[in-house]
C-alpha cells in the first residue's frame, strides 16, 4: 500500500529508483540518496539491488537443481524431480526445434537463460512494498541510513542494465561462433556480400550491420519494456488502496487480475529471450556461399 507520507508522484519515483552505489563529487564513495545523485555517478555506479536480485536468485537457481541432482532416484521420482525434469524437457525439445547445428553448449544455456529470467520476472508478483519495506527496515535501524534514501527495486528484468548485460553477453557468443565456424574472411563476406552481392558492398554493410547490431537491443529492450511496463501497473494499482474504500476494493480486483495475466507476460518474456538465443545461435553457425 502506498505510504501516507508520500504523494502520489513520489511514491512512483521512489519504486522506480535503484539503491544505488557509486563515486559522489566529493571523490567518496557511498550510495546514492536521491536520483540526481545516482545519475551523478555515471557508468561505474552499482545499482545494488538489481545486482544482489540477480545474484541471488542464479544461486538459488544453481543450489535447487544441484540438489534435485544428488537425490536423483530411479525408481519413483519425487516432485522436484519430476518438475526439473519436466522444464529439461522442455528446453531440449525448444533446442531441437531451432537449433540445426551441433553445440553442447546451446541447451544449457538457454536452460539458464530461460529459467534465471523468469526468476527474475517472477519478482513482480511480490506485494508491491513488502521488499522495499524490508530494505527501509533493515537500512535504516542496522545502518543507520535514512529511510526516504533507502530505496530497493526487487524485480532485476526491469533494470536496462541487467537486461543489456544478458544480452551483450548473447551478442558476444553471437559474434564468437559466427567467427569461429565462418572464420574472420566468412564472416566479413556475409557483413559485406549479403544481399546485393560485390557490387554493393557499403549498401550490404549497412543492412547487415543494422540487423547485427539490433539482435543485442532488441533482446534487452524487449524483456525491459514488458517488465517496466508491468511493475508500473502494479505500482499504479497500489496507489490506489491510499484512496479510500471503494478505490481499494477495485484495486484488490485488479492486483489480482494483473497479476493472473501478468504470469503468461512474466513465462512468455522469458521464453522469447530463450528462443532467440538459441535462433541466433543457429544462425551463427550457418555457412553461407
Amino acid at each position: 500500500m502506498a505510504s501516507e507520507t508520500l504523494t502520489s508522484s513520489e511514491y512512483i519515483r521512489h519504486h522506480l529508483q535503484n539503491l544505488t552505489f557509486g563515486q559522489h563529487h566529493d571523490g567518496s564513495w557511498g550510495l546514492a540518496h536521491n536520483a540526481a545523485e545516482a545519475a551523478d555517478m555515471g557508468f561505474w555506479a552499482v545499482n545494488v539491488d538489481s545486482m544482489g536480485m540477480t545474484l541471488l536468485l542464479g544461486g538459488l537457481l544453481m543450489w535447487f537443481f544441484r540438489s534435485v541432482a544428488k537425490k536423483v532416484e530411479a525408481g519413483v521420482p519425487s516432485g522436484a524431480q519430476n518438475f526439473a525434469e519436466m522444464v529439461i524437457d522442455f528446453i531440449n525439445d525448444s533446442v531441437r526445434g531451432s537449433f540445426s547445428g551441433r553445440n553442447a553448449m546451446v541447451a544449457p544455456l538457454a536452460f539458464t537463460i530461460f529459467l534465471w529470467i523468469f526468476l527474475m520476472n517472477l519478482m513482480d508478483l511480490l506485494p508491491i512494498d513488502l521488499v522495499p519495506e524490508i530494505a527501509k527496515f533493515i537500512g535504516s535501524n542496522v545502518f543507520g541510513m535514512d529511510p526516504h534514501a533507502v530505496f530497493f527495486k526487487v524485480v532485476p528484468s526491469t533494470d536496462p542494465n541487467i537486461t543489456f548485460g544478458m544480452a551483450f553477453g548473447v551478442f558476444a557468443l553471437v559474434l564468437f561462433y559466427s567467427i569461429k565456424m565462418k572464420g574472420m574472411g566468412g564472416f566479413i563476406g556475409e557483413l559485406t556480400l549479403q544481399p546485393f552481392g560485390k557490387w554493393a558492398i557499403p549498401a550490404n554493410f549497412l543492412l547487415e550491420g543494422v540487423n547485427l547490431i539490433s539482435k543485442p537491443i532488441s533482446l534487452a529492450l524487449r524483456l525491459f519494456g514488458n517488465m517496466y511496463a508491468g511493475e508500473m501497473i502494479f505500482i499504479l494499482i497500489a496507489i490506489m488502496f491510499s484512496a479510500g474504500a471503494v478505490m481499494a476494493s477495485l484495486g484488490a480486483v485488479l492486483q489480482v487480475g494483473w497479476a493472473i495475466f501478468h504470469i503468461l507476460i512474466i513465462t512468455l518474456q522469458a521464453f522469447i529471450f530463450m528462443t532467440l538465443t538459441i535462433v541466433y545461435l543457429d544462425m551463427a553457425h550457418q555457412e553461407h556461399h
